[in-house]
């Protein structure tokens, strides 16, 4: 497995901005998709963005399309979530996650290591 740990979380106001980083060790992180996912209170984990191993592929949860950008940089072993445009329902834990195969995609269920998560609060 991968090691990850995220940071770059906090309190921002609405239309604000904040970009989260995961930082990875252990497997080689290069080979791996990337995956961010979060979880409101009371709510299930759901899926937010992932990017191929490569970079070259992307996919968004329409709810952040058009304001989170994800991206990675394999030689600092480190992915990020550039967040913009905030909103109040963007509150949530953010996790990271890696994907063994990696090819980008939503599916929970193929990511087999993830990360402590970083905690984003949007409110005035």
């Amino acid at each position: 497995q991968v090691q990850l740990v995220e940071s770059g979380g906090g309190l921002v106001q609405p239309g604000g901005s904040l970009r989260l980083s995961c930082a990875a060790s252990g497997r080689t992180f290069s080979s791996n998709a990337v995956g961010w996912f979060r979880q409101a209170p009371g709510k299930e984990r759901e899926f937010v963005a992932s990017i191929s191993r490569s970079g070259g592929t992307t996919y968004y949860a329409d709810s952040v399309k058009g304001r989170f950008t994800i991206s990675r940089d394999n030689a600092k072993n480190t992915a990020y979530l550039q967040m913009n445009s905030l909103k109040p329902e963007d509150t949530a834990v953010y996790y990271c996650a890696a994907e063994l195969d990696g090819f980008a995609t939503s599916q929970m269920s193929r990511y087999d290591s993830w990360g402590q998560g970083t905690l984003v609060t949007v409110s005035s």
